[in-house]
């Protein structure tokens, strides 16, 4: 083939107009090559849409010299030519506006979210988003998000709704496509090799640049979930704890019922009981619970630890599953009690899925839901009626309740308490905490602890008016903690390496009736004394079952935080 006719064909490839035109004929204006529309959208989200990569290379001083500068404009360039790689494979009539649309606006909400709270997206923010209710949702709402997703997203996105586009037959198409590929796939691998060395560099110290790749980190998340969740999804759900047994009450004794509250965005050093300077927790001092004041979470967000939590395999197992398996919930089930999960947050998570459930969102109550959501004390609500239903036979050998309650959730923390719970002032009144002093931002998140300090004396009073039926005890963990403006940073969700202590620490307390302590042989003055024990989640589901005396090959004795302040051989509730 010529050189001309080769430059003729390459011309037919693009000649829908490269660039647009007036027809003078038809006084109209002519349409656009797809190809074009691809580039200049996946500049403006490398771009625009990643201001907060930027500012985080400007805090971290890497891109304030020439050389940075150089750096970039050439990490820009990778972002750029990696969705332009990806978009090129749609850039079909039907296809491409739709996912344009769709990846403008995701770069907008990615972009408010690492901007105002210091987040990262990663496969953990990812589940958290998918996961979040519509409650949740609208809690986050503020003119600051609408304002962000309008420029970056809803803007571009009607500038492309609007452009005529050129896609002329199918071949050419598919040929333009593929040249757009190859081209991009160029570029990319050229920026790579001109910023290896920084690139590589920027990487391996500040692992959280690579999460704030917008909207890359959303693409690679969504990718890393659907594959991970397929897989386990056909290898189904494992049982374990098949010989589990609990005792079986002696005559004259009384079978246990335990309440465990499951805390949400608790830091563990805002409990007065811990140490901290204010008085957060009066009513539970009063109470004589013993609290460990050095509990590690199994992760930095709900979804990620209350499923981690609950089972037996420990963090770093339980991240590097390929399957899923039953967890506490299901052995204490299976051992012959009666296991009820009640709810007034965004689910179980999958954690109560086998176990009777129900939740308390959508009750009315004038007092204890005044602006739709409720407060936690909804939970003790008609609770002997919930409990009443269980099966009389598991009752019998024993009750396990767990209550997960909305805690400190944020941001908008002010609505977490009740106005006779606002004892620190002024407290941040809106959910837009950059608009908030630290000392504000602080004080509603105090006034939250100082409500949850009621919620759980609330709950032990009423276990003391169950001690004619049942041995009553409570065992309240946190899920995970929060950043509250430290380092720039709020919320939590942070990927595990790189969080700070403040979202990884959380509180575990316990409360043991005079009657739990005797059956159980287990003594509160004990705990106290190893209040600066380290401890995590991983320790959570082997305590709850040494604490019930449930006997299972699962259950390791090493792992049992009550274990070493119980006699075992003083137990009255025995095996048969």
């Amino acid at each position: 083939m010529s050189a001309t006719r080769s430059q003729r064909l390459l011309a037919s490839l693009f000649a829908d107009d490269a660039l647009p035109s007036v027809d003078q004929k038809n006084n109209r204006l002519r349409a656009y090559n797809p190809a074009w529309l691809v580039v200049g959208v996946s500049l403006w989200m490398a771009v625009v849409a990643n201001l907060p990569l930027w500012r985080e290379l400007f805090q971290l001083r890497l891109i304030n010299s020439p050389s940075g500068a150089a750096f970039a404009m050439g990490l820009a360039s990778i972002i750029a030519a990696t969705l332009t790689v990806l978009c090129s494979l749609l850039a079909w009539r039907w296809t491409l506006k739709p996912l344009l649309t769709l990846l403008l606006i995701a770069a907008a909400f990615g972009a408010h979210f690492m901007l105002s709270y210091g987040v990262v997206i990663d496969t953990t923010m990812m589940t958290n988003a998918l996961q979040t209710d519509a409650r949740e949702a609208t809690g986050l709402l503020n003119l600051r998000l609408m304002a962000i997703v309008f420029v970056l997203g809803i803007v571009p996105s009607l500038v492309i709704w609007r452009l005529p586009l050129a896609y002329g037959p199918w071949a050419r198409r598919l040929l333009q496509n593929l040249f757009l590929l190859m081209g991009a796939g160029v570029l990319l691998g050229l920026s790579v090799a001109l910023s290896f060395q920084p690139l590589a560099s920027t990487m391996r110290n500040h692992k959280q640049i690579r999460y704030l790749m917008n909207p890359l980190n959303s693409i690679y998340a969504l990718g890393s979930l659907a594959v991970g969740s397929r897989a386990r999804i056909n290898s189904g759900v494992e049982p374990i704890g098949l010989d589990a047994r609990a005792p079986v009450i002696a005559p004259g004794g009384r079978p246990p019922f335990l309440i465990m509250v499951l805390g949400e965005t608790t830091r563990s050093g805002n409990f007065g009981l811990n140490g901290y300077v204010r008085p957060t927790t009066p009513e539970l001092e009063k109470d004589q619970v013993a609290s460990f004041g050095n509990v590690w979470s199994c992760g930095t967000s709900t979804a990620a630890s209350v499923p981690c939590m609950f089972s037996s395999l420990g963090r770093a197992a339980f991240d590097a599953r390929n399957t899923d398996y039953e967890g506490l919930l299901d052995v204490i089930q299976r051992s012959g009690m009666a296991v009820l999960w009640l709810d007034n947050q965004s689910g179980c998570k999958g954690t109560c899925d086998r176990v009777p459930n129900a939740s308390t969102t959508s009750l009315q109550n004038p007092q204890l839901c005044p602006n739709g959501a409720c407060y936690d004390e909804i939970m003790l609500e008609g609770l002997e009626k919930r409990i009443a239903a269980l099966p009389l036979e598991q009752r019998e050998r024993g009750v396990v309740l767990v209550l997960h309650s909305m805690g400190s959730h944020g941001p908008a923390y002010y609505q977490r308490s009740p106005d006779a719970f606002k004892r620190f002032k002024p407290e941040c009144a809106t959910n837009d905490l950059q608009n908030c002093s630290q000392s504000e931002l602080l004080n509603a998140y105090d006034n939250s602890i100082a409500y949850t300090d009621h919620f759980l004396a609330s709950t032990i009073s009423w276990l003391k008016t169950q001690q004619t039926t049942y041995d009553a005890a409570m065992v309240y963990i946190g899920d995970h903690g929060e950043s509250l403006g430290e380092s720039n940073l709020y919320l939590h969700g942070l990927p595990y390496a790189i969080a700070p202590d403040l979202q990884k620490m959380v509180p575990w307390i316990t409360w043991l009736s005079a009657g739990f302590e005797k059956s159980r042989a287990v003594s509160t003055q004990c705990l106290k004394g190893r209040r600066d024990e380290k401890l995590s989640h991983d320790n959570l589901f082997h305590s709850i079952l040494g604490l019930l005396h449930i006997q299972s090959q699962v259950y390791q004795s090493r792992l049992d935080a009550y274990a070493p302040c119980v006699t075992r051989g003083q137990a009255e509730a025995k095996l048969q």
